[in-house]
């Protein structure tokens, strides 16, 4: 009902005489970048992801960039976050590699993001001006961008503990595992065993710094999204701004995720460019421009992907059945 009512009350206060005027006046070329942009993030973390799994196997980027983009696409069409569970579970099938492992990868790919994504959020609050009268906006990032560090930090240092006791028969992984039912304690145990395996970090120096630098590479790729959508419509920030966009638009991600109010994301991206001066109408065309490209571009690229390794869309909602194998 809220998220109903919100779009209303942006649907109401655009002028779609002028709506219609701004779209059918975009720079082509500046709307096709946005597709290509979005794919470019994801190839970027591709190689990232790569750079992780090569303590495992050496795999190639290109076949990861298909993975990635697959488990996009099944998160379009089972919303429940399972994009890193799909992922993982597709490159651990064509490479003959054990899920559980391939899923710590995953996660350490995650949690590496989730520091760096601290770092801009301290860029925002000390670069991007945005009205904020009371403070809350900037209190809020404070609080989640300190809150993230100190929670990724803690995740990452709990995955390297976890990889130095896995091995240890008396510690107590192995003592919790031992209190189940004995139908579930085998397979719990060989998953977190394959889930320890996949706890790696580069020996290479370079390739531990490509992860970082690559990380850092995603999000300013991710905060061009709205450069290229702007200038197809005519609109130009300053490029602390745009970073603001990131850091707010990714806060957005995780409540709408947790809230699940429909339309909360859509419309919080209105309400984000409308703080930084933009009117409702080409805010409103931004929006659609890169809400629209990215369902086409992970849809597109997605599908291709899960037909070229010959995976029916029907076998994704098995996928935990297989996570033990």
């Amino acid at each position: 009902m809220i998220g109903v009512l919100a779009i209303s009350w942006v649907l109401w206060r655009i002028d779609f005489q002028r709506l219609r005027q701004v779209i059918v006046h975009a720079e082509i070329g500046f709307v096709l970048l946005v597709p290509l942009a979005i794919a470019a993030e994801q190839l970027v973390r591709a190689w990232k992801w790569r750079q992780i799994l090569h303590g495992i196997k050496a795999i190639g980027t290109w076949r990861l960039f298909g993975a990635i983009m697959a488990g996009y696409f099944a998160n379009f069409l089972i919303p429940l976050g399972i994009s890193p569970i799909v992922r993982s579970w597709l490159v651990a099938r064509l490479e003959k590699l054990r899920m559980g492992a391939v899923l710590a990868t995953a996660a350490i790919d995650r949690l590496v993001d989730g520091v760096v994504f601290s770092g801009f959020v301290a860029a925002a609050l000390g670069f991007a001006a945005f009205p904020d009268p009371g403070g809350t906006i900037r209190l809020g990032l404070i609080a989640g961008g300190a809150g993230g560090f100190v929670l990724f930090a803690l995740l990452l240092a709990g995955l390297a503990f976890w990889k130095r006791r896995a091995g240890h028969e008396g510690g107590w992984p192995a003592s919790l595992v031992g209190r189940l039912p004995a139908r579930l304690a085998g397979p719990v145990r060989g998953f977190l065993s394959s889930f320890a395996d996949g706890i790696v970090w580069p020996r290479e120096a370079r390739r531990g710094a490509g992860i970082v630098f690559a990380s850092v590479g995603i999000k300013l790729i991710a905060a061009t999204h709205f450069l290229w959508a702007g200038l197809a419509f005519g609109v130009m920030l300053r490029p602390a701004e745009y970073i603001f966009l990131l850091v707010f638009l990714g806060f957005l991600i995780i409540l709408t995720r947790f809230a699940r109010v429909p339309g909360g994301f859509f419309v919080g991206n209105i309400f984000a460019l409308d703080l930084l001066g933009i009117a409702e109408e080409q805010g409103l065309a931004m929006v659609l421009l890169v809400h629209v490209s990215t369902l086409v571009t992970i849809s597109g690229v997605g599908a291709v992907a899960l037909w070229r390794n010959g995976i029916a869309i029907g076998e994704l909602v098995s996928i935990k059945g297989g996570a033990d194998e």
